[in-house]
C-alpha cells in the first residue's frame, strides 16, 4: 500500500460504501415499481463495491479501483438498457467518465487515467446507437419513467457529481495550502543560508585580513631577498584560502544573480607564476611533476584576474588532487590575435585516474563528484568544476573535457579578451604618488589584530588614525573631531555599522563614510546604502585598493 497515497485509497473505501448506498436506494425502487428482474441485477452489483471497499482496505488498491468502475460502468448501462431514455439514467455516466482521473495516478497509471473514460463513453455510446436495446429489449412504461425514475436518475447524477467537484475542490484548496507552506519554507530556508553564509563570510574574512593585510605589511619592511618569495607565496596562500571560502559563497551568489567579470590590464605571466609557486610544493610531495607552459608571444591583457586565477586553481588542484604519479601542466596558448582582440586557450592536462563518459557529465552539478569513491579518498565539496563552468560561461565560452580512464584528463576552454600596451598597463599598475600625509581618519573595528594591521597600513600612507571600538564610541567622536573619512566595520557590539552612520547622518551629511564588509551579500551593499555610507571596502582588502578608495572620497582636512 505504501506506493498508493492514503488519499487515494481513502476515497476509494469512501466511494465504494457510498455507491454501496445508492445502490441499495436503486433497488428499493425498482422493487415498489415492481421491476423485479432490474432489482435482481442491481442487487447482483453491490457485492461488487462492497468487495471494492474491503479490497482498497486491504492493500490492493488497483483491482479495488478496478473492480468499482467496471461495476459502476455495468450497472448504469444495464440498468438505462431496462428503464429506456425517459428514465435518463445514463447521464450518471458523466460521473463515471470523470472518475478516473482522481483514482488514478498521471505519474504512474496514465494508462488506466485513458481506458476508463473511454469505457463510460462507449457504452453511452451503444446505448444510443442501439436505442437503449444494449442489455434488454423489455422497457418500463414510459409515464413511469418520466414520473419516478426521471428525478431519482436526476438527484443521483447532481449528488454524485457534486460530491466529485467538492472532492475536487478540497484537493485543489489543500494542494495550494500545501504550496503556499512549501514556498514560506523555502523563503525561511533560503533566508536562513544567507544569514549563515554571511555570518560564515563575516567570521572567516576577518581572520583573512589580518594575514593578507600583515603579508602586505611585511613586504613593506624591506625584507631580504630570499624573505621577498616567502612572503609573496604567503600574501597568495591567504588569497588561496580566500578562493575556498569564496567557492561555496559564489556559488550561492551564482544561483541567483550569475557572475560579475571586472577585467583590469593583466599580465598572464606573472599571475600564472605564483599559480605554479603555490601548487609545486604540493606536486612535490607527491613526487609528480608541476609543468607551466606560457606563450611568450601573448601581449598584456584586460582580464579578470582574479576569477581567471580562480577557474584555473580549481583545475589545476583537481589535477594535483586525483594524480598519483606523471605530471599536471598548466598551458596558455595565444590561437588568435585580431582587432585587438586575443582569442587565448587554457589548458590543465593531467596523467591522473581520468574519467569515464558517464562520470563527466555529473561532475559539472553542484554538490556532485564523480562517484561515491572520489569523495570518500579524495574529498572536496563538488563546487569547484560547477564554479569554474559558471565564470567560463561568463566569459562567453565553455569548459570542454577529454579523459579516459588510467590515463588522465584535459580540461580546457578559448576565452577571447582585448589586448592593451606595455604603456598602458605600466600607467594603470604600481604604487602610486599619494598625497594623504596629515589627513586624520577615522578607524571604527572592534577586532584588535584587524585594529593593528588596518592602523599600520593606513599609517604607511601617512594618514593621522583615531580608532573606535564601537559603532556608539564613532558617533562621540565624530563629534568632537574632524575627520576626512570614516572606515566603518558593519559588525560590532554596542551599536553597529549600520545604526551609527544613521546617527552621525543626523548631525553631518557631508563626512565619508566607507563601510567594510567581510560579508559579500546585495542584501548588505543594500542597507550600507540605505544607512547612508557612501561606499564599502571588501574585507581582507588590497592596500592599494584601499587607498584609492579613501583618495576618491575624501575632502582633504589636515589633522590640527
Amino acid at each position: 500500500m505504501n506506493e498508493f497515497s492514503k488519499r487515494r485509497v481513502k476515497l476509494v473505501f469512501i466511494l465504494s460504501l457510498f455507491t454501496t448506498g445508492i445502490t441499495a436506494l436503486w433497488f428499493f425502487l425498482a422493487r415498489s415499481l415492481n421491476l423485479h428482474e432490474l432489482s435482481l441485477y442491481i442487487a447482483a452489483t453491490m457485492p461488487f463495491f462492497i468487495c471494492s471497499a474491503i479490497i482498497s482496505k486491504v492493500g490492493n488498491l488497483t483491482l479495488a479501483r478496478f473492480i468499482y468502475l467496471v461495476a459502476f460502468n455495468i450497472s448504469v448501462a444495464i440498468t438505462s438498457s431496462f428503464i429506456g431514455k425517459a428514465g435518463s439514467v445514463e447521464f450518471i455516466l458523466l460521473f463515471a467518465m470523470a472518475l478516473p482521473f482522481v483514482f488514478f495516478s498521471f505519474r504512474r497509471e496514465k494508462s488506466y487515467v485513458a481506458l476508463f473514460p473511454v469505457l463510460s463513453i462507449v457504452l453511452w455510446i451503444l446505448l444510443y446507437v442501439t436505442d437503449f436495446n444494449l442489455f434488454t429489449i423489455t422497457k418500463i412504461d414510459t409515464t413511469l419513467a418520466d414520473t419516478y425514475i426521471y428525478p431519482v436518475s436526476i438527484f443521483t447524477t447532481a449528488v454524485l457529481v457534486t460530491y466529485q467537484l467538492i472532492f475536487f475542490s478540497m484537493i485543489n484548496a489543500r494542494y495550494y495550502s500545501n504550496i503556499q507552506d512549501e514556498r514560506e519554507d523555502a523563503i525561511e530556508a533560503s533566508n536562513a543560508k544567507s544569514q549563515f553564509l554571511s555570518m560564515m563570510s563575516h567570521e572567516i574574512r576577518t581572520p583573512m585580513n589580518a594575514i593578507i593585510g600583515l603579508s602586505h605589511i611585511l613586504g613593506d619592511t624591506n625584507p631580504r631577498p630570499d624573505q621577498e618569495e616567502n612572503i609573496e607565496a604567503l600574501n597568495y596562500s591567504g588569497k588561496i584560502l580566500l578562493n575556498l571560502l569564496n567557492n561555496v559563497l559564489d556559488y550561492s551568489k551564482m544561483e541567483t544573480s550569475g557572475v560579475a567579470l571586472d577585467p583590469i590590464p593583466t599580465d598572464v605571466m606573472s599571475a600564472v607564476k605564483q599559480i605554479k609557486k603555490i601548487h609545486e610544493p604540493g606536486c612535490l610531495g607527491k613526487g609528480i611533476t608541476f609543468k607551466l607552459q606560457v606563450d611568450e608571444k601573448l601581449p598584456m591583457l584586460l582580464l579578470d584576474i582574479v576569477r581567471f586565477n580562480q577557474v584555473i586553481n580549481n583545475l589545476v588542484s583537481n589535477g594535483i588532487k586525483f594524480t598519483k604519479q606523471g605530471s599536471v601542466t598548466l598551458k596558455i596558448t595565444k590561437q588568435e590575435d585580431r582587432n585587438g582582440n586575443v582569442r587565448m586557450r587554457t589548458e590543465i592536462i593531467d596523467t591522473g585516474i581520468g574519467i569515464t563518459k558517464e562520470q563527466q557529465e555529473k561532475i559539472w552539478q553542484p554538490f556532485t563528484q564523480a562517484s561515491i569513491n572520489t569523495n570518500r579518498l579524495y574529498g572536496g565539496t563538488g563546487l569547484g568544476l560547477p564554479i569554474v563552468k559558471s565564470i567560463v560561461e561568463a566569459m562567453g565560452s565553455a569548459v570542454h573535457i577529454e579523459s579516459e580512464v588510467a590515463q588522465g584528463s584535459r580540461f580546457y576552454f578559448d576565452i577571447e579578451v582585448k589586448s592593451i600596451s606595455n604603456e598602458k598597463l605600466n600607467q594603470d599598475s604600481g604604487k602610486k604618488e599619494r598625497n594623504l600625509k596629515g589627513r586624520r581618519i577615522l578607524l571604527v573595528e572592534d577586532n584588535k589584530i584587524n585594529i593593528m594591521v588596518g592602523k599600520q597600513i593606513l599609517e604607511r600612507a601617512n594618514l593621522v588614525v583615531d580608532v573606535a571600538f564601537d559603532g556608539l564610541m564613532a558617533v562621540n567622536m565624530v563629534k568632537e573631531n574632524d575627520y576626512c573619512a570614516v572606515l566603518m566595520d558593519i559588525q560590532m557590539p554596542i551599536m553597529d555599522g549600520y545604526t551609527s552612520s544613521i546617527e552621525i547622518r543626523k548631525f553631518n551629511t557631508t563626512l565619508p563614510i566607507l563601510a567594510l564588509s567581510a560579508s559579500v551579500f546585495l542584501e548588505v551593499k543594500s542597507k550600507i546604502e540605505q544607512s547612508g555610507m557612501n561606499g564599502f571596502i571588501f574585507k581582507p582588502f588590497d592596500p592599494e585598493d584601499l587607498y584609492n578608495r579613501i583618495e576618491a572620497v575624501i575632502d582633504m582636512p589636515l589633522a590640527s
